[in-house]
């Protein structure tokens, strides 16, 4: 990826940041640890998961994010080539034999890039590079310079504060791994000026640079999320997800709900670090590993529009029925509530006599900071999955109870479908 300090050091104006690292840490070796790309034997690995791999390398996607999410994710020795099907580094369509063409692609590739950029010194000359190569692939994408040079900045102030009690960012061997994941966010800030970069990429990139161990996998995992979650870094993708989970804890505990929309309370502004990182503080390491791989696999949120779809056709067939009615709409399953909605929820719910105390904005900071790495998250999922199950069932006797007196066996079956489907 494009290295805009490829001297083996970090950039002055992380040396000079009293909270980062000293100047005796910032000399790192000039041979990093990381691969550019990963190695062409993983390119024809077998997910040894069952029902998952055909004969030939293809996956199937709809298992792989059912066994994600029933297992309680996929073991550590599977988990960087199950992430690379389940971010999008590699086609779940694709054939081994594909990808091993796919991975030589991208090996030409990288060692394009670490010609080209052997032949640079200073920043200027590697900005002026950057944007004759987005010229060239992107034709008229060009590079605000400044806006470059202000993402740099804030990057340089983030990276070495990133997971500093890993042992992959220890030493010299992870300072390395620190300049990669500079210049892997300074790179997608180049190439993605309407995100460009936003405090919080530094900690989920770091999750694919730990996982996967290969900088371009990295940066191409990290672009596919970015492109379905790019919105929660800016400030109406914040507003919309605090908003949605203040409107679910208003279905599951209203009481709570109101204490918590408090002219003196800050709202539900403290869980947005929760829900925009994926709770990776709130968990122990490998337990956030599993929960970002759970929340990612998308399978109750999959099946929950499953299960509105099949709700709606319902509704389709007795139009008869309602159009003689005219009742206001009947409640029915918002899909906006995902899961990690309802894992905000959980936690919340479990801790609801704590909050209940809490008279301001500070008591929640200091309620928030207080379960840093202390949950369990097996219980946690297990309290989530039932507030998820409790409010689809309430949804589907509310519509049930609305619109089932004209056939009842017919709506008994719809009911039972709908639990079926999120068995």
């Amino acid at each position: 990826m494009e290295n805009l300090h490829s001297n083996g050091k970090l950039p002055q104006t992380v040396r000079e940041d009293p909270g980062n690292m000293s100047r005796q840490q910032a000399e790192v070796p000039s041979r990093r640890r990381v691969a550019a790309v990963s190695a062409p034997a993983l390119s024809a690995s077998r997910l040894t998961l069952p029902g998952v791999m055909d004969a030939e390398g293809r996956v199937d996607e709809s298992r792989l994010r059912m066994h994600i999410f029933k297992n309680g994710g996929v073991s550590p020795s599977e988990r960087g080539l199950a992430w690379r099907f389940l971010f999008g580094m590699y086609p779940c369509s694709s054939t081994a034999l594909e990808r091993s063409l796919l991975q030589e692609q991208y090996l030409r590739e990288a060692q394009t890039q670490q010609q080209a950029l052997d032949q640079s010194e200073e920043v200027k000359e590697r900005l002026a590079f950057l944007e004759l190569q987005a010229q060239i692939l992107f034709e008229r994408i060009t590079f605000d310079l400044e806006e470059l040079r202000e993402a740099t900045r804030i990057i340089d102030k983030d990276v070495p504060r990133t997971n500093r009690d890993l042992s992959y960012y220890h030493r010299d061997e992870g300072l390395g791994n620190l300049l990669v994941l500079r210049d892997i966010l300074i790179t997608y800030a180049a190439f993605h000026p309407e995100v460009s970069y936003a405090q919080g990429m530094n900690d989920l990139c770091s999750r694919f640079l730990e996982v996967l161990d290969s900088e371009v996998d990295t940066f191409w995992s990290f672009s596919c999320y970015m492109e379905k979650f790019s919105r929660d870094f800016m400030a109406d993708g914040l507003h919309r997800k605090i908003e949605l989970e203040a409107a679910l804890l208003k279905e599951l505990d209203p009481p709570l709900y109101a204490h918590l929309v408090k002219d003196n309370m800050e709202s539900f502004t403290f869980c947005h670090r929760w829900l925009l990182l994926g709770f990776q503080r709130e968990f122990e390491h490998s337990d956030a590993l599993r929960l970002f791989e759970i929340l990612s696999c998308d399978h109750l949120e999959l099946i929950s529009q499953q299960v509105d779809r099949a709700r709606y056709q319902e509704r389709l067939d007795q139009k008869h029925y309602t159009e003689e009615r005219s009742e206001s709409p009947r409640q029915t399953f918002n899909t906006d509530f995902t899961f990690e909605l309802f894992i905000c929820a959980a936690i919340l719910l479990d801790n609801r006599e704590s909050l209940l105390q809490c008279r301001d904005d500070v008591h929640l900071i200091q309620f928030t900071s207080s379960l840093q790495g202390k949950l369990d998250l097996n219980s946690t999922l297990e309290k989530a999955e039932s507030h998820f199950y409790n409010y689809c069932k309430h949804c589907a006797w509310g519509y049930m109870n609305g619109h089932c007196r004209a056939n009842s066996s017919k709506h008994e079956d719809f009911f039972i479908n709908s639990v079926v489907y999120l068995s």
